[in-house]
């Protein structure tokens, strides 16, 4: 097991996403199939906010859950360990809520912890928040497929 922070190289070696679509900096905190915590520095740099919303930049909503996706990603991948050719696909969003926007300067805590699993599936608790206050959270469901078979 690495030792924590997790570095954003060791999170390349884990996901398939690259920019623009990578959404998690660092991992800070892990415990095995049960919780994990990450990071991610929201700057003004980001490709979407040139168009969400060019006078009022906001994180759209729909990438909140992405970044949330992705880290429940990293739990799975680094609870089990050799998932080689597998891919975790996220497959289900139940009841998501938006509590707070999220602009540049922000960091996201992205946080997955709650985790059921039913032969292939995988169901957590996402939340993410900046400075403690609530932005977004969601019951996620993801599944482990083969590489090969996309």
């Amino acid at each position: 097991m690495d030792q924590l922070p997790i570095p954003f190289t060791k999170i390349l070696e884990l996901l398939p996403h690259r920019y623009p679509f990578l959404l998690v900096d660092r991992v800070i905190s892990y415990e095995k199939e049960t919780s994990l915590t990450a990071i991610k520095n929201v700057t003004f740099n980001e490709p979407f906010f040139q168009g969400h919303f060019p006078d009022k930049p906001v994180m759209p909503g729909v990438l909140l859950l992405e970044a949330m996706a992705q880290a429940g990603g990293l739990l799975l991948a680094l609870s089990r360990e050799g998932l080689g050719d597998k891919l975790f696909m996220f497959t289900g969003i139940n009841n998501a809520k938006f509590r707070k926007p999220v602009t540049p300067g922000d960091q996201l805590t992205l946080t997955c912890s709650n985790v059921k699993q039913k032969l292939s599936l995988w169901r957590m608790q996402g939340r993410a928040t900046v400075n403690g206050e609530l932005a977004c959270e969601a019951e996620l469901t993801a599944a482990i497929v083969d590489r090969a078979k996309l």
